[in-house]
């Protein structure tokens, strides 16, 4: 029986250790040979590459399918209520604890910039931001990673009108839940390669970069780097928990390594969402919930994203010597927490149109932004750790809602009898 036991555990860790001892072998690499490292940048490029091709046509027919399936639209309505009231309670659940950290342990005390004149600048058009952020005037447009939100609504209104078509879309509705699979299909063969070339994307970025945490980044690197480790296996453990109670929590952490180590290496909420879909079949949430909560999630559910963004303008608050106190400091910060995390993309340098947010809201001088730009290339790979896998979790409270506390074990009864 232990011997079985012991089986288990290794065949739902396998992967996720392959891929860590690849990343630490690639970092070791990268160490001692330097400079030299970056001749296996192409094969780390390679696997990012075929995460990213695969992005696009994964979320138009995952979505599209998803929305189509739904003989009950009215389902679909809930599930995106119930999504959104999610990801604004988890996304400001993550910005109080961090500034309650950041209230304690201020990131920036101590620190002396010589800063030039700060010059006058033009607020950001922030409707404007919104009308880009979930709308493209071109179809084509629309087959780019960097038009997530924009594909996602145009998949959402294509399933729905394929839906409304009835008994007529029938072969269409089949067509699309083929496709869906193959494409699941495809993400395990290119995840076959991922030690390969994330060992090598490993490599290639500790030769070239080093170690970059020196000065004042230390200290804001101090607060973000253990906060966002212990809203990984506290707050998640919690929402889980709350999700489908100790056999959610149990079940949640034995799939969601390899997630989270995905998001780690590639740092991107887009390239891990492949592994975060078939994580989510794992745990048994229906085929609707994760087909829509999951894609949406990676550009519009960002926990650690909220937890940087604190951090940046305490910071800020911190470096211009200004005090970070005060409900209504407080509060403009919270919003401007979630709402940066609603407009960031899912992808790699992304967090720049979050931190040109702030410092134009906030009316910080343009030297500012390289500041906490930096910040949020330190932070990037653990806050898309949270991110991305924050988007399984919040998939997993959203079964919860619709479907009562004991969906887990009726989805694993249906599967027994099949």
């Amino acid at each position: 029986m232990a011997e079985v036991s012991k089986q288990s555990v290794w065949r739902s860790y396998r992967f996720p250790v392959i891929l860590l001892l690849s990343i630490i072998i690639g970092s070791v690499l990268g160490l001692i040979l330097g400079k030299k490292a970056t001749v296996l940048q192409p094969l780390g490029d390679i696997f990012l590459n075929l995460m990213f091709t695969i992005v696009v046509p994964l979320v138009l027919i995952t979505v599209t399918s998803a929305v189509a399936s739904m003989a009950n639209l009215r389902r679909l309505g809930k599930i995106l209520g119930t999504m959104l009231a999610v990801f604004i309670i988890t996304g400001l659940i993550a910005a109080i604890i961090t500034t309650i950290v950041v209230v304690i342990y201020p990131p920036a005390k101590g620190v002396k910039l010589e800063l030039p004149q700060a010059e006058q600048i033009q607020p950001l058009k922030t409707a404007d931001q919104i009308v880009k952020a979930f709308t493209v005037n071109d179809f084509q447009a629309l087959l780019s990673r960097r038009s997530m939100m924009p594909l996602i609504v145009f998949s959402i209104l294509l399933g729905l009108s394929i839906s409304l078509l009835k008994e007529k879309a029938e072969p269409v509705v089949k067509l699309l839940n083929i496709l869906s699979e193959a494409m699941i299909k495809m993400v395990s063969i290119i995840m076959y390669y991922a030690p390969i070339g994330l060992g090598a994307y490993f490599a290639a970025l500790v030769g070239d970069f080093g170690p970059q945490l020196l000065g004042a980044y230390g200290r804001a690197m101090l607060v973000y780097y253990p906060l966002s480790i212990a809203y990984f296996f506290i707050a998640f453990a919690i929402y889980s928990y709350f999700a489908a109670g100790k056999e959610g929590t149990k079940k949640f952490f034995k799939v969601i390594f390899e997630p989270a180590i995905t998001a780690l290496a590639t740092q991107s909420s887009l390239a891990t969402l492949p592994v975060n879909l078939k994580a989510a079949k794992r745990l048994g949430v229906p085929k609707d919930v994760r087909e829509i909560v999951l894609p949406v999630g990676a550009t519009m559910h960002m926990d650690g994203s909220c937890i940087s963004a604190i951090l940046k303008i305490s910071f800020l608050f911190g470096i211009f010597g200004m005090p970070f106190s005060g409900i209504g400091t407080f509060v403009t910060a919270f919003f401007v927490a979630v709402l940066s995390g609603v407009v960031m993309s899912g992808v790699p340098g992304g967090g720049l149109i979050g931190e040109m947010l702030i410092v134009s809201l906030y009316g910080f001088p343009p030297e500012a932004f390289p500041i906490i730009a930096m910040i949020g290339y330190l932070v990037d790979p653990p806050a898309t750790m949270v991110n991305a896998t924050g988007d399984t979790v919040a998939a997993m409270m959203v079964t919860r809602l619709l479907e009562g506390k004991d969906w887990m074990k009726k989805k694993l009864t249906e599967a027994e009898a099949e």
